[in-house]
């Protein structure tokens, strides 16, 4: 299995951290369904705030990819839903924590990035979803 990222030259650098293209090749296709800052418990993890949701958020991530057998390497791709444009620079100081421990090599997979009017349930202000390719 492999996930080779790139960005052509065509398309000039990403406006942030993700690259424009993955190419994956292997046997299995993990699809993980949006997380959000939930503990194991279902108890929310910083109410009103979104980094500590954001960190709770990646944790959930990498806890679901292990649980396939995968790791952070794996993914190909991130949706992420944030429900207000005031919290993006909270959220990017988040996952930049997140990502340095997750994807040390400075290369990250392709992700969009929405803003939404709400989440599932209005307390909750991220939700991040992936796609993993195993071998």
């Amino acid at each position: 299995m492999s996930v080779s990222m790139r960005n052509p030259e065509a398309l000039g650098a990403p406006l942030g951290r993700y690259s424009h293209v993955a190419e994956a090749t292997g046997s299995r296709t993990l699809f993980v369904a949006g997380q959000v800052g939930v503990d194991r418990d279902g108890t929310l993890v910083g109410d009103g705030d979104v980094a500590a949701q954001t960190r709770q958020t990646y944790e959930n991530l990498g806890v679901a990819l292990e649980s396939a057998g995968a790791t952070w390497a794996d993914v190909a791709k991130f949706t992420i839903y944030l429900v207000s444009e005031d919290l993006i620079e909270d959220f990017l100081r988040a996952r930049d924590e997140a990502f340095a421990r997750a994807f040390p090599s400075g290369v990250f997979p392709p992700s969009t990035f929405v803003i939404v009017h709400r989440l599932v349930k209005p307390e909750l202000l991220v939700e991040i979803e992936a796609v993993a390719v195993i071998a």
